[in-house]
């Protein structure tokens, strides 16, 4: 996760919205103050998990007495059956988390399930898959914590870590020579990308000093020419159109990184329940892994 995650007041958000001002009156009006409760948090579809300690942080803050086991780690893939968490304490607290947690882990992964098949999808052509800025307001750190679960590499994290020019910087600027030479005299020490559609732009790009092109809505015949026409001096990235149908033959061109928004504006959530298990009965299993 991003170092500047603040973990516990991203919660208390989140928790303060489904909560409100009242509390989960339906809990308190029908489970008693010292009822327990012991669920298992399991899939109910094949995917790739994240998000477990996020998911277990939303019990701990309403009752930091709860007991959680783990029998899986973010990252690993889990068939459908696989019980990823095992929590045991008080029903009241634990109910109203529920929701929380498990649209968080739901959310985060399905993230890292789609970019997983995205990163198999160009295995062995040597292409980065990168993830962009395309993520829901306020959930970026923990869903580009989603897309490196699944193999991706993060790219960007906000406007102040990479200096990104775009078509609308460059018209705004007068062209691709002279916003690549405005974001080289700013002497940032950041690196300079800029985005080209066309490829008379590189040759201008290059001679201003550009570290690094994003080819932008290319398609594969134009990719192969740019790789071409670079000759390796900066790295390229393609950009713009990329999907589960074309990322293979876009990887397959010779460009260093494929950046790709779908996989965290599109993808769907995971399947994965609370279901109610026996209380009291945390025994060590083959598959668990050490309390935490």
């Amino acid at each position: 996760m991003d170092a500047g995650f603040d973990i516990e007041e991203f919660v208390r958000r989140i928790l303060a919205e489904d909560l409100g001002t009242g509390g989960d009156v339906t809990s308190a009006a029908t489970i008693g103050a010292t009822a327990r409760l012991a669920a298992e948090l399991t899939c109910r579809e094949p995917i790739v998990v994240a998000g477990l300690e996020l998911a277990a942080a939303f019990f701990r803050a309403l009752d930091p007495d709860v007991q959680i086991e783990m029998f899986a780690a973010d990252g690993e893939p889990a068939d459908e059956g696989r019980v990823l968490m095992r929590i045991e304490g008080l029903a009241r607290p634990m109910l109203s988390a529920e929701r929380s947690a498990l649209n968080m882990l739901q959310h985060v992964s399905g993230i890292a399930t789609l970019t997983r098949r995205y990163v198999d999808a160009i295995s062995g052509t040597g292409a980065v898959l990168l993830d962009t800025r395309k993520t829901i307001p306020g959930l970026r750190a923990v869903e580009k914590y989603a897309t490196s679960m699944g193999g991706a590499t993060n790219h960007r994290m906000r406007l102040d870590d990479g200096m990104l020019i775009k078509d609308n910087h460059v018209a705004v600027a007068g062209g691709v020579g002279a916003a690549v030479r405005a974001a080289r005299g700013a002497a940032t020490g950041l690196e300079v990308q800029v985005e080209v559609d066309r490829l008379e732009q590189i040759a201008e790009a290059l001679e201003a000093g550009a570290d690094r092109l994003l080819l932008d809505n290319m398609d594969v015949a134009t990719l192969r020419r740019a790789v071409e026409l670079v000759a390796r001096r900066v790295p390229l990235e393609a950009s713009g159109g990329v999907d589960l149908d074309t990322i293979r033959g876009i990887a397959e061109t010779g460009v260093d990184f494929i950046s790709v928004g779908r996989i965290t504006q599109s993808a769907p959530a995971v399947d994965i329940g609370m279901d109610y298990a026996l209380p009291g009965s945390f025994a060590p299993r083959n598959d668990a892994r050490a309390p935490i």
